[in-house]
């Protein structure tokens, strides 16, 4: 399933929406309030990724409040306290996600497009191709990683900038972005399942037991990183785990690094002024980590 989604996520499609995502971002800040504090979050750091990944699908760009409210309501079963309303929802925005796309694949197979979904309909990997239902949860996984992960990774990354006068231009994109995903990474644990027994780190596991694994500790390591809980936006980059490694390197990692790199600097150019209004708040969650808002006035 994967080597049909990479033959698909290529970077040549990636580096194609560079134009649209900065020209976006300058939309974006022209519409900020003046002179009033206002939410960071939902008026930069959310419409960015998700319209992005909308373009990429190829699903029209009205589509965002439903595939934000889809993407939001879904995500939120991993908040320590969920209740049954919250799975509730959940349930409901997986299944109005899936009914809708499996009307929209249906119409891109009959008309096909120059978007992601039409790659992922054609792509094709020793005479496999992707069913429907592997089409829908794939564009799921893309739309909840892809939007989700990159909303907190600009959220926390202004987060950490503001309180301490840096700014991100455009030489210091990569650098500040790189260091921004190793000190606060957006994901800071994710759980796996032990395929074989076996003993580490003194600890004894078993075949099915399931692991967390801290990767917001994993950018602290003092064996990897000299000084890690300093943030410096200048660091040589540091290698980190923020997108996961090996087999489960993160597909969206290099939309990811584009959306920051575009966005943080276009962001810090045209608001020199920029300043929190309010101390930023963590969301109650153990998966994604990220702001419940950023009060800021430009």
């Amino acid at each position: 399933l994967r080597k049909l989604v990479m033959r698909a996520f290529t970077s040549r499609e990636i580096k194609a929406l560079a134009p649209g995502l900065e020209t976006l971002c300058h939309a974006l800040i022209d519409a900020f309030p003046q002179d009033a504090p206002f939410d960071l979050l939902t008026a930069y750091a959310q419409e960015v990724p998700v319209r992005v990944i909308a373009r990429l699908l190829g699903v029209p760009e009205d589509m965002t409040p439903d595939l934000l409210r889809w993407s939001h309501d879904m995500v939120a079963i991993y908040q320590a306290r969920r209740d049954r309303a919250v799975e509730a929802a959940a349930n409901t925005a997986a299944r109005d996600f899936a009914a809708f796309l499996t009307g929209y694949i249906k119409d891109r197979r009959d008309q096909p497009a120059d978007d992601l979904i039409t790659h992922l309909i054609a792509a094709e990997q020793d005479g496999a191709r992707l069913s429907t239902p592997e089409l829908i949860t794939t564009c799921v996984l893309l739309l909840n990683a892809g939007h989700e992960a990159t909303v907190h990774a600009i959220g926390n990354g202004v987060a950490q900038l503001l309180p301490r006068g840096l700014r991100v231009t455009s030489e210091t994109a990569e650098t500040a972005s790189e260091e921004i995903l190793r000190y606060d990474p957006p994901l800071h644990m994710f759980t796996r399942y032990v395929y074989e027994d076996g003993d580490y780190a003194g600890a004894s596991l078993k075949r099915g037991d399931e692991i967390a694994l801290s990767l917001g500790a994993s950018g602290r390591d003092p064996a990897r990183t000299h000084d890690p809980h300093r943030f410096d936006i200048t660091r040589k980059p540091q290698a980190h785990t923020a997108f996961g490694g090996g087999a489960h390197f993160c597909v969206g990692a290099p939309l990811a690094r584009l959306e920051m790199q575009r966005a943080l600097p276009i962001l810090f150019d045209r608001c020199p002024a920029l300043s929190l209004a309010s101390p930023p708040q963590y969301a109650n969650s153990y998966h994604f980590h990220g702001l419940t808002e950023l009060r800021v006035t430009a």
